[in-house]
């Protein structure tokens, strides 16, 4: 749409609007403009897809054991290499893939589940009731997350499923955080009055007007989180409480080759680099969201 301007009495020149956009249409193309992220996020779902699909292609299955050909290099045969069972590792590091990226993705649905709902009541009803979830949120952040991960750990037995209870537990703490610091803001706003005058409901007040408000926060929280899971994850099957054999994430697979070091150093290069790879590359995209989805940042980028 043309607009001309006026001056002094004659049209001084013809200025194109710019096509009006929503908020996430913007973002979205402020997201594309940052490198990094894209590339955050071009990895992370090679990585979803390999993991899915990776594994059913290879030549090889995941428990093929060939002691003709332990601790092999890299090779035509074996892009990774193979371990000291003579199983190949890149379809070990696939597998890894799924059992890593399913507690990051794990925890950081329980993440928005459970923070976003505590938060968003907490900052709602304010005062008394406030205070008593914050306390409760203060005197769990009072100990630190890996530590209170490994004494669930200890109590409730090594396990894949009991890594989910255990990050479920605690990890939801930053989420409601963030969402009721959002959520105070928000409750008092003119939209949140104009529902409560018509007498819209409390949980459709924060189910249709307030959450919706808060999805930016959210979605770069929910990003970051995966990385953070996937490293806790790795380092509780390094120190021997995270999924057992026959099972192998990408911190059991590093933990199991540490004893070799030496002598292949190639089974702790591929998974350890796996780890850098996703946690750079969620990094890198909830970054790019973070800046995508700031409101005093939009138009300039």
């Amino acid at each position: 749409m043309a607009t001309t301007i006026m001056r002094k009495g004659r049209p001084a020149a013809v200025e194109q609007e710019r096509p009006r956009v929503g908020f996430w249409g913007d973002a979205w193309r402020r997201l594309r403009r940052n490198r990094a992220a894209m590339a955050g996020l071009w990895i992370t779902v090679f990585l979803m897809i390999a993991a899915l699909i990776g594994p059913p292609l290879s030549p090889y299955r995941y428990s093929d054991q060939d002691f003709d050909h332990i601790f092999e290099g890299p090779s035509r045969a074996h892009w990774f290499g193979t371990d000291e069972l003579g199983r190949d590792l890149l379809t070990r590091v696939l597998y890894g893939a799924r059992i890593s990226l399913s507690i990051g993705f794990v925890a950081s649905f329980v993440n928005v589940v459970i923070g976003v709902t505590y938060g968003a009541i907490s900052g709602y009803f304010g005062g008394k009731i406030d205070n008593l979830m914050m306390r409760i949120v203060d005197v769990i952040y009072g100990v630190p997350l890996l530590l209170w991960v490994i004494l669930l750990m200890v109590v409730l037995e090594p396990g894949l499923i009991n890594i989910y209870i255990a990050l479920g537990t605690v990890y939801w703490l930053t989420m409601a955080r963030i969402v009721r610091g959002q959520v105070l803001s928000l409750r008092e706003r003119e939209f949140t009055e104009a529902a409560r005058a018509l007498g819209v409901s409390t949980p459709r007040i924060l189910l249709r007007h307030i959450v919706p408000n808060t999805m930016g926060p959210i979605i770069v929280t929910m990003t970051l989180s995966v990385p953070q899971a996937i490293f806790v994850e790795a380092f509780l099957s390094y120190i021997g409480l995270g999924v057992q054999a026959p099972m192998a994430s990408w911190g059991s697979l590093a933990s199991d080759a540490t004893e070799v070091l030496r002598v292949a150093p190639h089974l702790v290069f591929f998974p350890g680099l796996a780890i850098v790879i996703t946690m750079l590359a969620f990094n890198f995209l909830g970054d790019g969201l973070r800046d995508a989805l700031d409101p005093r940042l939009r138009g300039t980028m």
